[in-house]
């Protein structure tokens, strides 16, 4: 089976409006599909939206992600941390169902300075209300696993099934699956045969149709470094053809690949969207 309706977009600046500067930039890199910060992704602010530029991205017609600021940490044992990430990813679910997103990508966090059970047992209290309050019209809510440096609470794939059993496999819950992190962690996707591993895994993990979304970036570093760098598409340790692999495995089947690579014009993103629609079936 091969998945030729994956759409191949990008983590898309925003300058000037979610939509004006968002869409903009898609157009001029390729994009089919876009990721967008709706708040500081380094800070706790929560602003209101536009409406006006809510609609107009509503009404794109583009697969819409949200990626929640990387402050929210539901593992940690400050509880004001824990409050804060909490409203902001309830802000960022709202702000997601507004512009007509399909997810809200979320870090899997890490316990810090106490045990991972203690670390696991608020993610349910505190996930669980979160996505019980989604409605059937909300964007999913989707996990990311993390590299493995220092006490993440999930970074391989098989990490996902305590977090899925938590949160009793609630309907509303899904995985997004960034290469590099998978690859830092010990996922050898350059091996042989190593892309369809992974995500046999991960479908014999959490259940099938549970990916909902691919981060698709190269890694500066080798496999099982545990340093969450991200390269170009070719240009770093996992190479072009695992991409494609990812491509043909039957879990990707609509499932779209959304860049994070370095740059900051459009030329390198526009080359890595065109390097990875080349190698889309």
């Amino acid at each position: 089976m091969t998945s030729p309706n994956s759409p191949i977009g990008a983590h898309v600046p925003v300058a000037g409006g979610l939509a004006t500067g968002g869409l903009k930039y898609a157009a001029e890199i390729g994009a089919e599909a876009v990721q967008v910060f709706v708040s500081n992704p380094r800070g706790w602010a929560l602003p209101e939206g536009r409406p006006a530029e809510d609609a107009k991205l509503r009404e794109a017609g583009v697969p819409v992600y949200v990626h929640s600021p990387y402050l929210v940490n539901f593992g940690s044992p400050s509880e004001e941390t824990l409050a804060k990430s909490v409203a902001t990813v309830r802000h960022s679910l709202e702000r997601g169902r507004a512009i007509g997103a399909r997810g809200v990508v979320v870090h899997t966090g890490s316990a810090v300075s106490q045990t991972y059970d203690e670390a696991m047992a608020q993610v349910r209290d505190h996930v669980l209300p979160l996505l019980d309050a989604i409605p059937d019209d909300g964007p999913d809510l989707l996990l990311e696993p993390m590299a493995g440096q220092g006490k993440m609470l999930c970074a391989k794939v098989q990490d996902l099934a305590p977090f899925f059993a938590h949160l009793e496999n609630h309907p509303k819950l899904g995985v997004c699956l960034d290469t590099c992190h998978a690859f830092a962690a010990g996922h050898d996707l350059a091996a042989p045969g190593g892309a369809k591993d992974t995500l046999d895994v991960l479908v014999a993990t959490v259940g099938p149709g549970r990916l909902k979304l691919v981060h698709a970036n190269d890694s500066k570093d080798t496999c099982g470094s545990a340093k969450d760098r991200h390269e170009n598409i070719g240009a770093g340790q996992i190479g072009e053809r695992p991409f494609a692999d990812l491509f043909r495995h039957p879990e990707t089947a609509g499932v779209p690949f959304i860049i994070e690579t370095p740059g900051r014009n459009p030329e390198p993103h526009s080359k890595d969207i065109a390097t990875l629609k080349s190698l889309r079936p």
